[in-house]
């Protein structure tokens, strides 16, 4: 069946109208005092949210604090009223899970918004939540919400709210840093954070409490919280919902000699992680979108990926610039390009492969990455050396004339994403060769909006567009001192893959993908500091069925 529109205006007005917090009034500026009370709250204390759609199927998740072990019940309606409920049953919350409880709700029809809440024993209920199948066979049109980098500190989540209110979307993306593991004061800064915007707890999440309370300060979010109510979600980690440039052994934010053992760590990270969110335990996963498209959720982050390489590690020891040139030649043409270093790992490397040449082979018109680090590649623009101030701070200068250094070496900028593993990134893009796919890759991480032609050895494979965060700053936080045209415009002419970036603002993406087209519209909101600021401008980028780039208007 054709995918239908979402109900319009008076399904979503009928939410707004219902307590929408249930547990207590959430003020502006509470969100800090919200976290530290989230142990002794009792009943539903964090909403509802809903994920891993399918079209017969969807996962249900809510928070219900007790005295001891609770079985709720749930209930599915086409209705708000739930006259004829159309599907239900159980779901347990218990200490162990931190009283998130989960279960699927099934035998469901494709393409199809429901309504869902939990009943507790005594008859108390959930906030009512909003959800939809994915569609079955022909699909004319499927749109996404996309999202990354949501630092609580730097401000106010006003991309959630105005995807909530745009009432336009088949499903919501997170594509990693939902938040942040770093102590208050440490990212933002003391003298950063807006006002109103603490979080708790305060200091670093190495433990399994540290992890969930942070959880709980977030969802003590409104605009946050009203995104899980109206949309199922699609979400996938990076490095900060565990530590700071996180790999399979480790973490640049992880001391085992004061914080303990990297496995410990992770799994906890990963428990509080399935334990707060709609999301299923399987690593990486995919989604059909009828005849039109099929998603991959791809695991780039604790599974199979091998230690990022450190610029200041290679260049240790040179104190000439043609040393350093040699250090840096010599690891382009030796390590850097090591075959066996892994991003994704062999056994989802298969996985995606094959998912890729059946979904072509079905005539599926799209192949979609749902990932967490940019796939286009990028060096620094050495022109920007020229820009730079003479009263630049010493340590900022040597940071861009590293970089630059390694640009002239054919280098890239960012050890961090598929740029530091080039021949896990070729296996990728030759699968999809391979299968004859039309691929896109949407990607996070990065805090700043791209779109890229991808291409191997100059053969095109697809598109890539990379989201902005929801707060988390840009280039424009450590270079102010260059006007956000000067950076993009440099950018763009040193990488033959970039068509287009945007280094200074926050949003997000509204993706969609029609038989004809993918296109991403790059939302801006007018800012973060002040909550209820709206989108002030776009930039709408498309890839022309069967192209394989990017047409930038």
């Amino acid at each position: 069946m054709i995918a239908t529109e979402p109900p319009q205006s008076a399904p979503l007005a009928a939410l707004d109208r219902r307590t929408l917090f249930k547990a207590g009034a959430f003020g502006i500026g509470l969100v800090g005092l919200q976290g530290t009370l989230h142990a002794a709250s009792r009943g539903f204390s964090h909403g509802v949210a809903s994920g891993e759609p399918g079209v017969d199927k969807v996962l249900l998740w809510t928070r219900f604090v007790g005295d001891q072990s609770t079985a709720l019940e749930f209930q599915l309606s086409e209705t708000l009223d739930f006259a004829n409920p159309v599907s239900g049953g159980s779901a347990i919350a218990q200490p162990e899970n931190d009283w998130c409880a989960k279960a699927w709700a099934d035998g469901l029809r494709a393409g199809t918004w429901y309504y869902y809440r939990f009943v507790a024993p005594d008859g108390s209920m959930s906030d009512i939540g909003r959800t939809k199948t994915l569609p079955e066979g022909p699909t004319e049109k499927f749109r996404m919400a996309v999202f990354s980098c949501s630092n609580i500190g730097f401000g106010w989540f006003n991309a959630y709210a105005h995807a909530a209110a745009a009432n336009e979307f088949d499903c919501a993306f997170h594509l990693g840093d939902y938040f942040y593991e770093y102590a208050p004061g440490t990212y933002p800064s003391a003298n950063e954070v807006a006002p109103g915007r603490t979080v708790w707890p305060p200091q670093e999440l190495v433990h399994l409490a540290d992890y969930r309370a942070r959880f709980a300060a977030y969802r003590s979010d409104p605009d946050l919280r009203r995104l899980h109510q109206v949309y199922p979600l699609i979400s996938v980690w990076d490095d900060h919902e565990t530590a700071n440039d996180s790999w399979e052994g480790g973490a640049e934010n992880h001391q085992p000699a004061s914080e303990g053992e990297w496995s410990v760590r992770k799994a906890a990270a990963i428990k509080a992680y399935r334990e707060w969110m709609p999301v299923s335990d399987e690593s990486w996963a995919s989604y059909e979108i009828g005849d039109l498209a099929t998603l991959f959720r791809l695991e780039t982050r604790l599974t199979a990926r091998a230690e990022q390489f450190s610029y200041g590690k290679i260049l240790a020891g040179t104190t000439k610039p043609e040393e350093a040139m040699a250090a840096l030649s010599a690891f382009k043409d030796g390590a850097w390009r090591d075959p066996s270093r892994e991003l994704l790992g062999m056994a989802q490397q298969g996985w995606l492969a094959d998912g890729m040449r059946q979904s072509a082979g079905a005539g599926k018109r799209w192949q979609v990455l749902v990932q967490q680090v940019l796939m286009g590649s990028v060096a620094t623009a050495t022109s920007l050396i020229d820009a730079l101030p003479d009263d630049l701070p010493g340590y900022i200068r040597q940071r861009i004339l590293s970089g630059a250094l390694a640009s002239e070496a054919g280098l890239p900028l960012n050890m961090d994403a598929w740029d530091g593993y080039p021949m896990a990134r070729e296996k990728v893009l030759a699968a999809a060769l391979n299968a004859n796919a039309n691929l896109v890759s949407l990607a996070g991480d990065t805090h700043n909006a791209w779109a890229f032609d991808l291409d191997l050895d100059g053969e095109p494979v697809g598109v890539e567009f990379g989201g902005h965060s929801v707060t988390s700053p840009g280039f424009e936080s450590y270079l102010p001192f260059l006007k956000a045209d000067t950076v993009e415009s440099a950018t763009v002419e040193r990488n033959k893959q970039l068509r287009w970036m945007d280094s200074s603002r926050r949003g997000y993406m509204a993706v969609e993908l029609t038989p004809e087209a993918a296109t991403s519209e790059y939302r801006f909101v007018s800012s973060v500091k002040e909550r209820g600021a709206g989108v002030n401008a776009t930039k709408r980028i498309s890839s022309p069925h069967g192209t394989r780039v990017l047409d930038v208007g």
